[in-house]
């Protein structure tokens, strides 16, 4: 069944409108000349091989060699080609390491500007590198303002400048006070929002407050013009009595099980019930053809999934995530006021986690994201304990790639599907046509990373994040080191350094 779920993944089992989308989207990167290669790269060439045994390709595991000129991979080639290609040109070999093409990670909150003091674009972005991501796509909310305008689109660029060690892409927010004024979407998607993201629950943020069924509807027929995604959180509030008495002292505050019945599956599942009602009008030749709705951060691997799975069998144009940590943490696990595990949805039983993996490996989850939702560590409570209190976010974006590594090897993840959820999929979902993958005139955006080497995650381990200390996954020992980091060409990161300058750019839609 496994080799079979990866032989799946390697025939690209992803909605065709997903291709559309990269088809469609024209996307420009805004650049600076003024830089030169030796300040962006920790290598000073221009044109070079990277060499591995290893290398994911859309074709399969190859070894042989990658050629990078000018910041693009210009051609891919096997062992037995090589003679007499490489020549005097410069090689960087990895041995046994593999290659693969940078992670794409579409659910990020960097929350500059406003709330640098939580994460910023340069510690954000340092972070990533360290990872294996060589592009992230920043949430709407957390910073300040809000993502819901042109202006505050245009802060959030001004605020990035000079400090992006990877490639940015930016999603913009439907929220009531937009939703129908076609005039003010649209000038946020000519801003160039790579699509548009929506609560259907209080986001805990004020200048992003939740929609309605109405408000995504409306949402989904202006995203059609520009066949870009529009991004749900998908929970509504059911059972309000029963969460109004949690609140009210009847459960412990300290116990993760009390904030858990707070937020049940039944949440998720209305939610998505309530989507399937709107969705319907992406199917070929239906009144919002183009768009396509991506449920976020999906924990509940019941109810809500069938629902999709259903959906998406009726031609409705739909995909979904999940994240690391519903994957490698289980309810049973949490300890009594150890509120670094506080994220929403919640991280739900174990039972639910192996419905999880079953249904990611088997092709019905369409892919990773990180949901790095930092924040100060005060706001965690970590003293209190207090899960009805404490802010909700795990940080990760660092530990992405070896966290989905490591637990996943006990299910047989391969390589090629790693690369397939973390890097291809995202990629066409944020209509990033050349990058996600190793082929000939994508960026050369490429992680090389060695699997078998262990590591402990505690104080001596070189973390980038603004408050590592208050990651879930720190005290955890992970399979799974990244050696390198290329984004455009540019190695950007090696050996726990990261290169000079900071020449990532901002990725626009036009």
């Amino acid at each position: 069944m496994r080799e079979r779920a990866g032989m799946d993944f390697l025939q690209g089992r992803v909605l065709p409108l997903l291709s559309l989308l990269a088809s469609f989207l024209f996307l420009y990167l805004k650049t600076s000349s003024k830089l030169s290669t030796s300040d962006c790269s920790l290598i000073p060439y221009d044109r070079y091989w990277i060499s591995s045994k290893r290398i994911v390709t859309p074709n399969g595991i190859i070894s042989g060699a990658v050629e990078v000129m000018g910041g693009n991979i210009v051609s891919v080639v096997k062992t037995e080609d090589l003679k007499g290609i490489v020549g005097s040109t410069q090689v960087v070999d990895y041995g046994e390491a593999i290659v693969m093409p940078g992670l794409v990670d579409v659910h990020a909150h960097l929350d500059e500007p406003g709330r640098a003091e939580w994460e910023g674009f340069s510690t954000g972005t340092k972070a990533a590198a360290a990872g294996g991501i060589t592009t992230l796509i920043d949430m709407p909310l957390n910073s300040y303002p809000s993502t819901v305008s042109e202006e505050a689109l245009r802060l959030k660029v001004e605020a990035s400048e000079d400090k992006l060690y990877v490639d940015v892409g930016f999603w913009g927010g439907l929220v009531p006070e937009n939703a129908f004024n076609t005039s003010a979407l649209e000038g946020l998607l000519n801003a160039g929002v790579l699509g548009l993201k929506s609560f259907m629950c209080p986001s805990g943020i004020n200048d992003f407050p939740m929609t309605n069924i109405s408000h995504i509807k409306e949402g989904l027929h202006v995203l059609a013009k520009y066949k870009r995604p529009l991004l749900v959180h998908a929970e509504v509030q059911v059972d309000t009595q029963s969460h109004a008495e949690l609140k009210d002292g009847i459960g412990d505050a300290r116990s993760y099980l009390t904030y858990l019945r707070t937020r049940p599956p039944s949440w998720e599942e209305a939610a998505i019930r309530e989507l399937l009602t709107v969705t319907k009008d992406t199917r070929t030749g239906w009144p919002a053809e183009g768009a396509h709705l991506h449920i976020v951060h999906l924990s509940d691997a019941s109810s809500s999934l069938d629902l999709i799975k259903e959906a998406k069998s009726s031609g409705d144009s739909l995909t979904v995530e999940t994240c690391p940590h519903y994957l490698a943490f289980s309810a049973e696990e949490i300890q009594d006021g150890d509120t670094r595990f506080k994220c929403a949805p919640p991280i739900r039983d174990a039972n639910n986690k192996e419905k999880l993996w079953e249904a990611l490996l088997g092709g019905h989850i369409d892919m990773l994201s990180s949901d790095h939702s930092p924040s100060v560590p005060e706001l965690k409570l970590l003293h209190e304990g207090d899960f009805l209190k404490a802010w909700g976010g795990i940080s990760s974006l660092q530990f992405v790639l070896p966290v989905t590594w490591s637990y996943g090897k006990k299910y047989g993840i391969s390589f090629e599907q790693l690369a397939s959820l973390w890097s291809e999929r995202p990629a066409k979902l944020a209509g990033l046509e050349f990058k996600g993958a190793i082929a000939t005139g994508n960026h050369a955006d490429i992680v090389v990373w060695e699997p078998d080497a262990e590591f402990e995650l505690d104080e001596n381990h070189a973390a980038y994040h603004k408050h590592p200390s208050i990651s879930a996954y720190m005290g955890r020992r992970l399979s799974g080191s990244v050696l390198a980091t290329f984004v455009r060409g540019n190695l950007v990161y090696s050996e726990r350094k990261h290169a000079t300058t900071a020449c990532g750019v901002p990725i626009l839609a036009k």
